[in-house]
């Protein structure tokens, strides 16, 4: 069993933070609202730090799980940040669903620091993390992967290490850009089928067991048929990714037209009022 450390108590860090707990892992928590630290102790025992340097202090590992580049930054490199309390040959874990960029930036900080760095983005969604069973894509050392990756099993069904530091994150990306073509033809789908009068729980039925069939139909299909978007993964977050996906492709040459175009309709349903709708909200735009 490791000492570790979780920074960020959110919708995923929180339940994958419990998991760790769960299997015998010696945890101590941070969060920027303390009360939801103060709740996490409450419930699953382990301790909770002031700042991410304490949370980190002494730990085997730490791991974090935070919003966007910014955010990661504030709790790894600023004067209270985790990288400030990082023992020599400790691993720090990013969960962080953030720029490849960032990604290589705190990969060096720590090579510096006499510690390793894994960019570790999830995918899986509020259930995943909650049931243990989400996908993580990796970049780093591969021998400072085989350190983390029994560790990570604590929450996941799937670990793979796809190549040097902002490996993990490029391959989150590929995962984004997946699902946003996906979900948009689903929702094309779907209203189509209702316009033609068919019966489409009968139509997801039949089509999810041919080659139409997805994670997304099988999970989402009926919801979406029923308009009912109050869970899983925001909208709000899928366009904080879309944007990253958006920037890299600038950077790197890479045609993404049908991803740029999901990303606006994301934004119509946004000023629909639907920021904290699930992803699967897309066929709202259509039955406006």
């Amino acid at each position: 069993m490791a000492k570790v450390a979780f920074i960020g108590l959110g919708v995923m860090g929180y339940p994958m933070a419990g998991h760790l707990k769960a299997k015998g892992h010696d945890v101590t928590v941070y969060n920027r609202n303390a009360a939801k630290a103060q709740a996490w102790v409450a419930q699953h025992g382990g301790t909770s730090a002031p700042t991410p340097a304490e949370a980190a202090r002494g730990q085997e590992i730490v791991f974090a799980c935070v919003g966007n580049d910014d955010d990661l930054r504030s709790v790894t490199t600023s004067e209270a940040g985790a990288f400030a309390g990082m023992a020599k040959g400790a691993v720090f874990v990013d969960h962080t669903t953030a720029s490849a960029g960032v990604a290589r930036e705190l990969d060096a900080a720590a090579k510096a620091g006499g510690f390793g760095f894994i960019d570790a983005p999830v995918s899986g969604g509020q259930a995943g993390a909650e049931n243990g069973v989400l996908t993580v894509m990796c970049g780093g050392a591969p021998q400072t992967y085989a350190r983390v990756e029994p560790v990570i099993g604590a929450f996941a069904r799937m670990c793979k290490l796809m190549g040097p530091a902002g490996s993990g994150q490029l391959t989150k990306m590929v995962n984004q850009i997946c699902i946003a073509g996906l979900v948009q033809g689903l929702s094309e789908g779907i209203h189509f089928a209702k316009r033609a009068g068919l019966d489409v729980e009968s139509m997801l039925e039949v089509i999810s067991k041919g080659a139409a069939g997805s994670w997304q139909m099988e999970n989402r299909g009926k919801t979406m048929n029923a308009g009912k978007f109050d869970f899983g993964f925001a909208v709000d977050w899928m366009r904080k990714d879309l944007d990253i996906v958006l920037e890299e492709a600038r950077r790197n040459g890479a045609q993404l037209p049908v991803t740029a175009l999901v990303d606006q309709f994301y934004a119509e349903v946004q000023k629909m009022g639907g920021k904290r709708w699930d992803t699967s909200s897309l066929i709202a735009r259509l039955e406006d």
